[in-house]
């Protein structure tokens, strides 16, 4: 049963008295039940006597630091954890890190004194706690990159898929690592919307790029599409596809959330569909919510190829469930089967 957000408990742990006292705020008056600490070490003491839902954690703290105090929950217990953090260099970085070693999801710090920024700093964290204590935490860690059979092109006189386009939020980052991991070189171009926060994605696209064959680039406006390229939408923007003739480019966006995310999968899968129509190929992976449904959903009425991973290989299956329940997928895969279906309708 998908918890609410009432039946929740929380541990905010962070070295900043305004920040726990913002978060911790911003989660109560979602009702859920928080309690905090100043550093790990007493988050440590406290989790000896309560065990809460999710822990919501601070990177840059003293006495012991985020990413120790994580390594150290994942093996002595299976509690999920959200990173909570600033955008100041190299923290990026360390926020990739920590979703690599176990972390759920990473959202950005809040910020006082910016009201509509706060607002949608609330919908964020709620959702990702909520996301948090519905993925299974329990599950074995995905096995590494297999590389995939040789890729074919389409055989000539047979026109090719011009495009794929991908969508994640809640356990995104390794599927998605898992998929481009396996794309050949000269993969069809590429689009990605992972819900991240601004500042994150550069060091997500670099990382993706040093385990790909392919190149992975954060998004910028005019960038155009083509193969052996992945485009990773910048965090807190929207990315659409746009088309010029025979070319296709992207362009970044701002503008509020829409179906409660900024970048939205929503946004981007319309704008391909209208883009390309049926030369295209969508995939719906593990996350909360519906983002990436009703832009689906118009994909495969235009003829695209649409797939949504299963809930065996979910961490929260929410958005592929919400994709297939709206009538938006033609097919459902494992994460293990995903690259290469992908790939086939491609062909």
């Amino acid at each position: 049963m998908r918890p609410t957000t009432h039946d929740l408990s929380v541990l905010v742990v962070d070295d900043s008295a305004v920040a726990r006292q913002v978060i911790g705020s911003l989660l109560t008056a979602a009702g859920m039940r928080v309690q905090s600490a100043h550093d790990p070490l007493f988050a440590l003491q406290k989790l000896a006597r309560w065990e809460p839902d999710v822990v919501v954690l601070d990177l840059e703290m003293p006495r012991m630091d985020g990413l120790t105090f994580l390594r150290r929950l994942r093996r002595e217990r299976q509690i999920p954890v959200v990173v909570c953090s600033g955008t100041t260099e190299g923290r990026g970085s360390k926020a990739l890190q920590a979703l690599e070693e176990g972390a759920i999801d990473v959202v950005l710090k809040p910020r006082t004194g910016i009201r509509d920024f706060l607002f949608e700093s609330a919908i964020v964290l709620v959702d990702a706690v909520v996301a948090a204590a519905e993925s299974r935490t329990a599950r074995p860690r995905a096995p590494e990159v297999r590389v995939s059979e040789p890729w074919a092109r389409a055989p000539q006189g047979v026109a090719p898929k011009q495009l794929i386009a991908i969508g994640a939020s809640t356990g995104g980052p390794d599927a998605i690592r898992r998929l481009l991991g396996e794309w050949p070189e000269d993969a069809p171009p590429t689009v990605v919307v992972q819900h991240m926060p601004a500042g994150f994605t550069g060091a997500f696209a670099k990382r993706l790029s040093e385990l790909s064959r392919i190149e992975v680039r954060e998004a910028v406006t005019g960038d155009v599409l083509q193969r052996g390229v992945a485009l990773i939408a910048p965090g807190g923007r929207h990315l659409v596809v746009r088309s010029s003739g025979a070319k296709l480019w992207v362009e970044v966006l701002d503008g509020p959330l829409v179906s409660r995310h900024r970048p939205s999968v929503d946004m981007l899968f319309e704008s391909v569909s209208e883009a390309v129509g049926k030369a295209a190929v969508a995939a719906i992976l593990t996350g909360m919510g519906d983002d990436g449904a009703r832009g689906m959903l118009k994909m495969r009425e235009a003829g695209a190829a649409t797939l949504a991973q299963d809930e065996a290989s979910s961490v929260v299956f929410g958005m592929p469930k919400a994709a297939v329940d709206y009538g938006s997928v033609l097919e459902v895969a494992s994460l293990d089967e995903m690259a290469r279906a992908i790939l086939r309708h491609c062909q």
